[in-house]
């Protein structure tokens, strides 16, 4: 997790890992290879004196020399791919994705598999803004190679889409999902056996039993298209429905934390003003909704967690992007607390913050 600087959360004696370090941890492990896919790869700001040290703490992974890339900024149009050999440490071989051609959409999806062994996924780009102005959160995999040969499943579709204009008809056998643990999104880099994101978000949202907590960016259930040179938003409901579904008819308590940010669409309002008023003159109906305001910083995560399981993604639709589906076994629930606890403790020590504001 990294809380930037002069952010001030009570940490309940669960501090956890910051992201920087966890990355060093990554980098440390790897003894063959190391994938990477970031929509930005800009380690350096603009002023370097003034970023603060974490951010630093990256810019220079050592014997893995990609630092020549950490200069350049990329628009979120194009998927980053990079892939690191470790044995030759020669440098790093780039791979883009136009995302624009083939979707019409963006790139969100992040992602590290280091040796097929070791996996990290979460909120956070290859930015410095990730490690030092932004609230960002993922989970990291340690020899877990049955999660990271499928996630390496899935970067190697992204590697094969380098200078692609179109997504080929015929999948090969070696991007296929191979477990199903982790979600995908568009539906069109969906090949069999992977699971389209907004399936895996319904089934999380369907099996929760008594809460669901949801922590995002924006919410903002619209989608741009682009037809003949005209841009035209429709209303994406799927989402939104199943909150409502969720709320109305299962009684399941429901909070949503958005972030409150210059680039904050005015109709998130509406949306949510519409979400709250369901619960009126209704009983056991709970829906609450709060603004992540942070002064100088934004809340980049983008989980949900419920009673009994929990999703770390990033987006869906016409973006690409990939998610992990994590859920609790009664095996699991003897042996201290667990990272769903863990997860769980993170949004309520959020909801709790000064920086959080009833709408």
């Amino acid at each position: 997790e990294n809380i930037p600087d002069g952010l001030y959360l009570s940490m309940d004696g669960r501090r956890h890992l910051p992201l920087s370090v966890g990355f060093h941890e990554l980098l440390d492990q790897a003894k063959h290879s190391v994938e990477v896919v970031s929509p930005v790869w800009d380690l350096n700001s603009w002023d370097v004196e003034t970023m603060p040290s974490t951010a630093k703490q990256v810019q220079s992974p050592g014997r893995l020399n990609i630092f020549p890339l950490s200069n350049v900024s990329y628009s979120q149009h194009s998927l980053l791919s990079v892939s690191v050999s470790v044995s030759h440490c020669l440098g790093a071989e780039v791979h883009f994705v136009n995302m624009t051609a083939l979707t019409k959409g963006g790139l969100h999806s992040s992602f590290w598999v280091v040796d097929r062994k070791h996996i990290y996924i979460g909120s956070a780009d290859m930015d410095w803004r990730s490690l030092s102005k932004r609230k960002e959160l993922g989970v990291m995999a340690y020899n877990c190679s049955c999660l990271a040969l499928d996630l390496h499943r899935v970067f190697s579709f992204y590697w094969q889409l380098h200078e692609r204009d179109y997504i080929p008809s015929i999948w090969s056998k070696r991007v296929t999902a191979l477990y199903g643990k982790h979600a995908t999104s568009p539906d069109l880099f969906c090949p069999k056996d992977r699971t389209r994101d907004v399936d895996a978000i319904y089934q999380v949202i369907q099996s929760a039993r008594t809460f669901i907590f949801i922590s995002v960016t924006d919410y903002l259930p619209l989608v741009n298209r682009s037809f003949r040179g005209t841009t035209v938003t429709r209303y994406w409901s799927p989402i939104d429905e199943m909150i409502r579904e969720a709320v109305v008819l299962k009684g399941v308590k429901v909070r949503l934390l958005i972030s409150f940010w210059k680039k904050t669409h005015p109709l998130t309002f509406n949306f949510v003003t519409s979400l709250k008023s369901l619960c009126m003159q209704l009983h056991n109906c709970s829906l609450e909704v709060q603004k992540d305001d942070i002064q100088y910083g934004l809340n980049h995560n983008k989980y949900m967690v419920t009673d009994n399981t929990f999703y770390i993604g990033s987006e869906f639709a016409v973006n690409a992007g990939v998610g992990l589906v994590v859920r609790m076994t009664n095996s699991v629930k003897d042996k201290g607390m667990t990272i769903l606890e863990h997860l769980k403790a993170v949004f309520e020590r959020d909801w709790r913050s000064r920086y959080a504001k009833n709408l």
